[in-house]
């Protein structure tokens, strides 16, 4: 019993260490007023997506950790919900995580998302953005969003997000940016 206590505490040390590594390699997010690095990735149905193509709009580019699970479906749906006010607002909404494009278009389906999921299967993306996180077995983008202006620099940056208030939080944010009600 002593061997495998021993043996757990060795393995859970060895993957501490790991995570410790790849989190001091790791990119950090770009800040407001920066470039939003540029990327182009294949929606559910394959069809790649730009951020270049989406210029002259705001973008809400927001990461999560997989599909169809408890938070990444409250914020899809909330982003669903106030769908009609962010595009009032000239928001182009666009998630992104590392599941692929099938994947995706089983969530999109399930819940009735109107704006495209992106594949990041390898985690390029969400690595520019300093949003992947490799826990050796378990690799997932960290729920980042990143509001980007018209012009593609980073307006808001948003690192700590509430499922239940986010897509509220984003429209606040767009409202005074933009200076519409």
């Amino acid at each position: 019993m002593k061997t495998l206590l021993l043996a757990v505490v060795v393995v859970a040390g060895v993957l501490l260490a790991l995570r410790v590594a790849a989190a001091e390699k790791a990119p950090r997010p770009p800040e407001s007023g920066e470039m939003a690095p540029d990327f182009t990735l294949p929606d559910a149905t394959g069809k790649p997506v730009s951020l270049q193509s989406l210029r002259g709009h705001w973008v809400v580019l927001y990461f999560y950790p997989k599909d169809d699970t408890p938070g990444c479906t409250e914020e899809a749906c909330q982003f669903r919900d106030d769908w009609v006010q962010l595009q009032a607002l000239g928001a182009k909404v666009v998630g992104v995580s590392v599941d692929d494009s099938a994947s995706h278009a089983a969530f999109a389906k399930k819940h009735g998302l109107p704006f495209p999921l992106l594949a990041d299967v390898g985690g390029a993306v969400a690595k520019t953005y300093g949003a992947y996180s490799d826990w050796v077995v378990f690799k997932f983008a960290k729920r980042y969003t990143f509001l980007i202006s018209p012009d593609g620099r980073i307006a808001r940056t948003y690192l700590s997000v509430d499922t239940s208030k986010h897509s509220a939080e984003v429209i606040a944010d767009l409202k005074q940016l933009t200076g519409r009600d």
